[in-house]
């Protein structure tokens, strides 16, 4: 242990995406459906992953979480072969992406936009070491080039065809190659408080290439159905995973020597933009992957979320900030929003005569409150009421978004994040004042 907690950041980082490897191969074999484990994920990586196709009911169990692993498994290599150097970013882009494997990701599907990167990489002369992120971030568009591969132009499933193969390659192959400009630029949307600043090039490529290949051509993406019966969930499956991994986590950084003490300097560190491996160290950054891992899994519990793939998966999809800034303090006040929300559009909706299908516990809204976890920065700098109000706002839009990209982006709640800041933030920035400026009286 004493050598594990003196490991510099990167060598640390690089040790937990191995163990969260591990962790969901070994799951794999220990599913009961282990038997039908391969044809399972012959299913997934062969279907189409527009969002919201749920993987357990695609594939089993077992096929989810080894497809998860494996996705998890890649991730991994590409740090250690290009002998990259994980930050906080790379905690978020690499739980970020194997939340996917349950819902949206295969290994079939990312290669395209990774390879894109890889192709900047050369033609810019630029180390892959450095691109990473970049690989790993160019995934969250990932559905699309299953829709091109296996069904594309058609709405009916064609299965492999070297018509949508040549297709998903060039797409991919495109998008990969212009991300990485996107992503230097991205904070100056949202002004660095959405923490999946990622989404706002991803969702903007895929809202264009839907409006090519789609819209303009006169094919209706709504007619697009999702993979996978949404009633298959296993809340079982979901509580023996997360509880145990998010519990070991804890045990670990107690081992490491991390004190109650050192987690609460971590949750009131008040910076919008901050490493926890970084400035206070890596058993406190893991006492908050196992703390905030349970406080998620805890709140689905408690709304009654539906533990379909899409679901299990969001919840690593929201933990992947846990490195950037996110815990349970300043993620509560955004959850609440999304409850309040919930409850009172529930109220209105049959008194103005519509038909109401956002409650709290539906899998689209579950997926929303996931993401409006990324605009905690705003909680830190302009206190809970502000990011509860955000996170209203979050709630109204998120289920909208979807029409822009056709469903092809990952990032939905991400990408409505970035619009909830470009509304609401230079309100708060003309009208209101941070929380250090009403300590001082300002």
């Amino acid at each position: 242990m004493k050598k594990i907690k003196n490991l510099s950041e990167a060598s640390f980082l690089k040790l937990f995406f191995a163990f969260v490897t591990a962790a969901f191969l070994i799951a794999a074999v220990c599913m009961p459906d282990r038997s039908t484990m391969l044809s399972g994920l012959w299913k997934i990586t062969t279907s189409t992953a527009k969002i919201s196709s749920n993987y357990f009911a695609i594939g089993g169990y077992a096929a989810s979480f080894l497809n998860a692993g494996l996705v998890a498994l890649t991730c991994t290599l590409l740090f250690v072969i290009f002998r990259a150097t994980p930050n906080n970013v790379s905690t978020l882009a690499f739980l970020l992406t194997v939340g996917f494997g349950t819902w949206g990701i295969n290994l079939l599907n990312i290669l395209p936009t990774v390879l894109g990167v890889l192709l900047y990489a050369l033609v810019k002369k630029e180390k892959p070491g450095k691109l990473v992120n970049a690989m790993l971030f160019s995934t969250g568009i990932a559905p699309l080039f299953s829709e091109l591969l296996f069904r594309y132009p058609s709405t009916q499933y064609l299965g492999f065809n070297w018509l949508g193969a040549v297709l998903a390659l060039t797409v991919g192959l495109a998008v990969g190659f212009f991300l990485p400009a996107g992503l230097v630029h991205a904070p100056k949307v949202h002004k660095g408080f959405d923490l999946y600043s990622a989404a706002v090039p991803v969702g903007m490529m895929a809202f264009l290439i839907n409006a090519t290949l789609f819209k303009t051509m006169g094919l209706d993406v709504d007619s697009l159905s999702t993979s996978g019966d949404l009633a298959v969930t296993s809340r079982l499956t979901a509580n023996i995973f997360c509880g145990s991994l998010f519990g070991l986590c804890i045990l670990l950084a107690l081992l490491l020597g991390c004190t109650p003490k050192d987690y609460w300097q971590l949750l009131r560190r008040k910076e919008e933009s901050i490493s926890f491996s970084a400035a206070c160290g890596n058993a406190p950054f893991l006492m908050n992957v196992g703390v905030f891992g349970l406080f998620i899994l805890a709140t689905y519990n408690l709304i009654g979320a539906p533990f379909t793939g899409v679901t299990f998966g969001v919840m690593f999809c929201m933990l992947s900030c846990c490195n950037s800034g996110s815990h349970p303090l300043n993620v509560l006040p955004l959850v609440l929003g999304y409850a309040v929300s919930s409850a009172v559009c529930s109220w209105l909706s049959p008194l103005l005569g519509g038909t109401f299908a956002c409650a709290i516990n539906t899998q689209a809204v579950c997926v929303g409150m996931a993401y409006a976890n990324g605009l905690s920065p705003i909680v830190n700098k302009y206190g809970w009421r502000w990011g509860f109000a955000a996170s209203v706002i979050h709630y109204l839009l998120v289920t909208s978004m979807p029409k822009l990209h056709g469903g092809f982006c990952l990032y939905n709640g991400g990408l409505t994040a970035a619009i909830t800041c470009l509304i609401f933030v230079p309100v708060l920035e003309h009208h209101f004042r941070t929380k250090a400026e009403r300590k001082m009286k300002v």
